[in-house]
């Protein structure tokens, strides 16, 4: 059992909340502080959109290893003791990130080098920051947990804001500042953090106190979430180990990769004996496009919206600043909200507003871009925290791991396979638009031959997810093919329609908010059944034979 007491008191209390609060802002930091300059350093690093996606994705997966295998050793070490890792994490991000601009133009591989693994170090600081702050909170605010979660989960938002506000400035008033100062900036909010928590006492979890043994709380996971999290890994690892594809795995390397999976699900379950509970792994399942739905279109939206916002005359940050924004003030009013609608109809809602503002995005111009982008940012606004909250409510005894694993699993897949994902949409929707333009066909023979795009090359990402990505090299050569006096008009046209082109990538991407808009209202039929939602509650050591009550309803789901 863990030696962490209980807070002390109120003023403890309110310290720890808002020092878990900062640290959550701080991982906005790392998260919007990099994707802003993702489009700097493909230029910088000559990458394409998938591998630009690669980049981003590595600031991602690794959260989801990071918050799993705390979650297992969390209770034992410590909330303390993983808040350090944390800080530290985010300042060698920040040591790394910097010193990969002063050497990128004596050695770009080396640079390169330094944001990759940079970025991997940042993600598992992010990914140690939600391991404990969920649980601490969520123990700290036991019998209204979906609330305290959306309110600690505005730090998200907040940050994206704060962040956003600074780049964009930095764009504006001082565009020539070099990009290493946006990456140092993580350092400000990561050593106020570990200031204002290192003194404090942290409670001890709902799950521990409630004598839920480890094994139960396993149990809850079981060998179907286990198995989620191996396949999720093993593409991983052998992306890694491939280089994003550039070096050609042997059969016995992809083998052992999958062997090692198979060997971690024949472990989980020769320990636990359990399947997993089936609500948790529904759950699962749906995080997994809900991550791709916030995060993944957060870490884009700058990017794809860049070219339009530029004809438009505003910088493309503002996008994700105003809807981070609306998240949160929306998020700090999650109480009422959440009592009116109950948590799956909040979600389901939310679902809906989620599909109207991507595809009303992928082709809104001027200041319609500002009303899609509030559907959009009315709709993403719950997902997160209010998912969490049902996994802490309906799954109590899984403790600290069913409720940030789910939330691993939401970034390993978006980071796996969702980052690079989008980027091979705008790489279809580009070609799309290319063979579309019959003025640029006529300008650049040979650039579209049978209705298809002909400089292209075959790519594949994470073994399994194989597409056809422009070959910039052959493209520039077909330019170079022309008179000289057209070539500098042709690269422009060029680039210009497939700037132009990304934001369509958009209307692809509400895909996965009706998926789960479905699942939901699976959920809520299900729940309605039983006579509605209801949260379950752990009592204390003293009902071994009955660890639950029955908690207070929400509303009925209509």
């Amino acid at each position: 059992m863990s030696t962490e007491s209980a807070p002390s008191s109120n003023a403890n209390s309110q310290i720890l909340f808002w020092g878990c609060f900062i640290a959550l802002i701080t991982t906005a930091f790392a998260f919007v502080g990099r994707l802003f300059l993702i489009n700097a350093w493909s230029e910088d690093f000559a990458l394409d959109p998938a591998e630009a996606g690669r980049l981003a994705g590595i600031g991602i997966w690794p959260f989801a290893v990071s918050i799993i295998l705390f979650s297992l050793v969390i209770d034992k070490i410590g909330y303390k003791t993983a808040m350090v890792i944390a800080s530290l994490g985010h300042l060698t991000w920040a040591a790394m990130g910097v010193s990969a601009y002063f050497v990128q133009d004596t050695n770009q591989e080396l640079g390169f080098q330094l944001l990759y693994w940079g970025s991997l170090i940042c993600a598992l600081a992010n990914g140690t920051v939600e391991a404990f702050i969920n649980p601490v909170v969520a123990t700290m605010f036991s019998k209204e947990k979906t609330k305290w979660l959306n309110i600690l989960h505005a730090g998200w938002p907040g940050g994206l804001v704060i962040t956003g506000l600074l780049l964009i400035g930095i764009d504006t008033f001082a565009s020539s500042t070099p990009w290493a100062v946006k990456v140092g900036l993580i350092a400000v909010p990561a050593v106020v953090y570990f200031v204002m928590l290192i003194g404090r006492q942290f409670p001890e979890q709902e799950r521990v106190s409630a004598g839920v043994s480890y094994r139960e709380m396993l149990q809850e996971f079981g060998v179907g979430g286990a198995l989620i999290v191996s396949v999720l890994i093993v593409l991983q690892l052998m992306d890694f180990f491939s280089n994003g594809g550039a070096v050609e795995l042997s059969s016995t390397t992809k083998l052992g990769f999958v062997a090692l999976g198979v060997l971690m699900v024949g472990a989980f379950g020769a320990y636990t004996r359990s399947m997993g509970r089936g609500l948790l792994l529904f759950l699962i399942v749906i995080m997994m496009p809900l991550a791709t739905t916030e995060i993944g279109t957060d870490g884009w939206i700058t990017g794809i919206m860049e070219d339009v916002a530029k004809e438009e005359g505003f910088h493309s940050g503002w996008i994700l600043v105003y809807t981070s924004a609306i998240m949160l003030v929306l998020r700090f009013m999650a109480g009422p909200i959440v009592h009116t609608l109950s948590p799956l109809g909040l979600l389901a809602i939310s679902a809906v507003l989620a599909i109207f503002g991507l595809t009303y995005l992928s082709a809104a111009q001027g200041f319609a871009i500002f009303t899609a982008a509030t559907l959009y940012g009315f709709g993403k606004t719950f997902f997160w925290p209010t998912m969490l909250g049902v996994v802490s409510e309906q799954c109590p005894k899984g403790g600290a791991l069913t409720l940030n694993a789910i939330a691993g699993i939401g970034m390993l897949a978006v980071g796996t396979l969702g980052f690079p994902y989008i980027g091979v949409l705008q790489t279809r929707v580009q070609q799309e638009a290319l063979v579309e333009n019959e003025q640029l066909n006529d300008q650049l023979p040979g650039l579209v031959e049978s209705g298809e795009v002909q400089p292209v090359t075959e790519k594949t990402i994470y073994e399994i997810l194989s597409y056809e990505a422009i070959d910039d090299k052959q493209l520039a050569a077909l330019i170079e093919e022309l008179p000289e006096d057209e070539q500098a008009a042709a690269a422009a046209r060029v680039a210009e329609v497939r700037g132009r082109s990304n934001q369509r990538a958009l209307r692809d991407m509400a895909i996965f908010p009706i998926f789960m808009l479905a699942c939901y209202l699976i959920l809520i039929v299900y729940f309605k059944a039983k006579g509605g939602y209801s949260a379950e509650v752990l009592t204390g050591h003293e009902a071994k034979d009955e660890k639950y009550t029955g908690g207070v309803e929400a509303p009925v789901e209509a």
